[in-house]
Order: structure tokens, then C-alpha cells, then sequence
């Protein structure tokens, strides 16, 4: 069997995607257990955040055609 050698830029990348990933999930649930309307506001605003640099990764991961598992899409 062969494997593809990574490289350490897609190590780097699948790293940042995974920590992204569960920065993500915390501020959904951040925003799941607020209630004031600026903390609310706040949790939009890094959700957001957060949504435009987990695209940018998956954009990257994909122009260098870095193999992912189905859990990052």
C-alpha cells in the first residue's frame, strides 16, 4: 500500500482546520446559553468570524488538494 508523504504545510493546514473547527462549535454553543442582547450580538459577530476563516482554510486545503475526512465539510 502507498501512502501520499505529507507535507508540513498541509499538516499546518489540517491543523488550523481542526482547531477551527472547535473554536466553531464552542461559539455555537456560546451562543445556544446566551441571553443578554450585547452578548448575543458579540456571539454573531465571532460565529461569523469564525465561519469566514473556516472557509478560508477548506478553500486552501482544497486548491492544494489536501485529502480531508467528510468530518470537515
Amino acid at each position: 500500500m502507498f501512502f501520499k508523504k505529507s507535507k508540513p504545510q498541509e499538516n499546518y493546514l489540517i491543523n488550523e482546520i481542526n482547531k477551527t473547527k472547535l473554536a466553531l462549535e464552542t461559539a455555537y454553543s456560546n451562543f445556544e446559553n446566551v441571553v443578554d442582547p450585547d452578548l448575543i450580538d458579540s456571539c454573531i459577530y465571532e460565529l461569523n468570524a469564525i465561519q469566514t476563516r473556516y472557509k478560508f482554510l477548506l478553500k486552501q486545503a482544497k486548491e492544494l488538494d489536501v485529502a480531508l475526512d467528510n468530518t470537515f465539510c
